[in-house]
């Protein structure tokens, strides 16, 4: 009996200090995640800072802006008051939109008297401006309020990772399935 007793003794000591082992790890892991996050925080708001506007970087999921910008590419913005001129690219905001959209400036007008400046957009890929399906009915401009950034450069194919989960919600639930499944089950050496 008193063999049992210390066997059972023995193994719940060596569980409890597995367990406190996990979790030391955990919160080390934890601590390391923590900051990887603040860091990447920082960074989008001095980017956010440097270029003057919300989301300093957007990705492309139409095929609309091809060939210049395909699907997948993230194309870095900025935002300044200088007057937006035909053939630049913009991103916009319509609302009843939940996603803005990034097109080419074809046409821009000004009215002499008031100083109010119209735009008029169009995917480069598509055959018709924007007057037709993509502005709301009866709109055939864009206001300078609309416009919230500009194509300042771009990264080929490197916003595909964001397509991929937004598209395939089973991939984002795997996904955080693993890093859950990883962060319960981390090994940890018992020397």
């Amino acid at each position: 009996m008193r063999l049992l007793r210390g066997a059972a003794g023995s193994v719940s000591s060596f569980l409890s200090r597995r367990f406190a082992a996990q979790t030391i790890n955990f919160e080390s892991n934890f601590n390391v995640s923590a900051m990887a996050i603040s860091t990447a925080w920082i960074i989008w708001k001095i980017l956010i800072w440097l270029t003057g506007i919300q989301s300093p970087v957007t990705v492309v999921i139409s095929g609309s802006m091809e060939p210049g910008f395909r699907r997948g590419d993230i194309l870095l913005l900025h935002m300044n008051d200088a007057p937006i001129r035909a053939g630049e690219i913009v991103l916009f905001n319509l609302e009843g939109r939940d996603i803005p959209i990034i097109h080419r400036v074809i046409k821009v007008h000004e009215h002499a008297d008031t100083g109010e400046i119209k735009i008029l957009t169009k995917g480069d890929n598509n055959r018709e401006d924007d007057t037709y399906g993509i502005y709301a009915d009866g709109h055939v401009w864009l206001q300078r309020n609309d416009i919230i950034g500009r194509a300042a450069g771009y990264l080929p194919y490197l916003g595909w990772a964001t397509i991929i989960l937004k598209e395939y919600r089973i991939i984002k639930i795997l996904l955080s399935g693993a890093f859950i499944w990883q962060a319960i089950t981390v090994s940890v050496d018992a020397d």
